[in-house]
């Protein structure tokens, strides 16, 4: 800590000392006549012509010889070096130099030439500090490698880690070709409430708030899905949101309280045709980035060329957990459920007791590209009953390295159904889930035979830049207060 003071304290007398000076530490703008990419692209011709160059990035990098100093400058991608020399600018403009430090902001101006050890460099003329940093930057630029330090200061991580910056430029170039895709499908790009007066759409706790002026109790949206569906029945026919949701929920290595989705919904389809939608969309996102439908995560070699394995909920657990669940009772689920160290006390139903031996014994083993399909009913209250298995419907749920990534159902489009299913849920919670009565009348009006998809981009984003947990792929996760 001492250090750390002494250091600080430094960085404000120099502060102090530039503004002695008359000079401002912070000014507001500064043109550039060049950007790194491009002085890099075309140094050569650049340098032959003499061309004057300015340039402005961060200091990186600083050393002194005397009467002349090296420093980088960077641009957060790139990184350049300069050269000032005293005799050529002035003892003053250089006694300026001296003042700064690592991780101050520059602008420069001057000419390009390569060192001896043919090193591009630009050979300043003038400069002007652009911003003055009153504290140094993690470990000397080494790198910031403390994981919690790094999602709580993602601005360090982002300055330290170069990796860090490329997972989120890979995000940000994702969400692109996602969009592209589906524009290029004839879907439209909407928008819908992130406050609710109801919250459905999934299983999940919801985060609540109060809206003053309306004295009304709102909640923060955990799925699109009902106002999306609503859209359709409006009579658009193709529909998307990456929207950002929010569970009142435990955190983990999948899970983050808030988190982005992307929700689409196609008339006429079912999810048959959502399958093969999501293995094109996806094979191409690998195509896109990888220019190989072929990528590792975490150690294990992945295929995505389809067509990908599809097993239904039944032979799954047939498979992996040696039980038929079209014959056993509930009391033997129950204790095929014990057997596997899962706590059922709390757990009521088929249903719920399928879908915690599927989190045990069948997701972890979903290593290749894999749909589930054919889910229990009583878990699926928005998905049409399947048209040839009893007690199911029709859905599936993606799953890639064990990563659920996509969720889908050919969408129940009957009111009455609805109703049913909605009171049905209402009724196991203790009344404590309003029925939307809304959402209800749209579908009284009518919506067409639609399939329906929602993607977790963080789980997706995880799978495409090789992390292991959600926060390595959000800028700023959710974290417990330090102590």
């Amino acid at each position: 800590m001492k250090e750390e003071s002494y250091l600080l304290q430094a960085r404000r007398g120099k502060l102090e000392k530039i503004k002695s000076l008359g000079i401002d530490p912070y000014p507001y703008r500064f043109e550039r006549t060049h950007s790194f990419e491009a002085v890099i692209e075309r140094f050569d011709a650049l340098s032959a012509a003499e061309e004057t160059v300015t340039l402005a990035g961060r200091l990186i990098s600083l050393r002194g010889h005397g009467k002349t100093s090296f420093a980088h400058l960077t641009n957060g991608r790139l990184k350049i070096q300069i050269y000032i020399r005293q005799d050529e600018v002035g003892e003053s403009v250089y006694s300026l130099f001296k003042l700064l430090d690592v991780g101050d902001f520059l602008g420069v101006k001057g000419r390009l030439f390569r060192t001896k050890t043919g090193e591009p460099t630009l050979k300043v003329e003038e400069f002007k500090l652009l911003s003055k940093s009153l504290r140094p930057l993690p470990e000397k630029w080494h790198g910031l490698k403390d994981k919690e330090l790094r999602y709580r200061e993602r601005y360090l991580d982002l300055i330290a880690n170069p990796q860090t910056r490329a997972v989120f430029e890979k995000r940000t170039e994702i969400i692109r070709f996602l969009r592209s895709f589906l524009d290029k499908k004839g879907f439209w790009e909407v928008e819908t409430p992130i406050l609710q007066p109801l919250y459905g759409g999934a299983f999940a706790q919801p985060f609540l708030t109060h809206h003053q002026a309306l004295d009304q109790t709102l909640f923060l949206r955990i799925a699109d899905e009902l106002y999306l569906k609503r859209l359709i029945v409006g009579g658009f026919e193709m529909v998307y949101e990456f929207g950002k949701d929010f569970r009142n929920e435990g955190m983990d290595r999948t899970h983050n309280p808030e988190f982005t989705q992307l929700e689409l919904y196609q008339a006429y389809a079912d999810y048959q045709d959502i399958m093969e939608l999501t293995e094109e969309m996806i094979t191409g996102l690998a195509q896109f980035l990888n220019g190989s439908t072929r990528l590792s995560y975490q150690g294990e070699e992945i295929d995505l060329s389809p067509p990908w394995r599809r097993i239904s909920v039944r032979d799954s657990l047939l498979e992996w957990g040696g039980v038929d669940i079209g014959l056993a009772s509930e009391g033997e689920l129950r204790e095929l459920c014990g057997s596997q160290g899962i706590d059922t006390t709390e757990i009521s139903g088929r249903g719920k007791l399928i879908e915690k031996l599927l989190d045990q014994l069948v997701e972890p083993k979903l290593q290749q590209p894999t749909f589930l399909i054919d889910y229990p009913q009583e878990i699926s209250p928005l998905a049409k009953s399947h048209r040839s298995k009893p007690g199911v419907v029709e859905r599936f749920e993606l799953f890639i390295c064990g990563l659920e990534l996509g969720n889908a159902f050919s969408e129940l489009n009957d009111p009455l159904e609805q109703r049913k299913r909605f009171q049905a849920q209402a009724a196991e919670r203790g009344g404590e889930t309003k029925i939307d009565e809304d959402f209800l009348s749209a579908l009284e009006y009518g919506m067409p035979p639609t399939g329906g998809l929602g993607i977790g981009i963080d789980r997706l984003v995880m799978l495409f830049t090789d992390q292991p947990s959600i926060r390595d792929v959000i800028l700023f996760p959710q974290l417990r207060p330090e102590e």
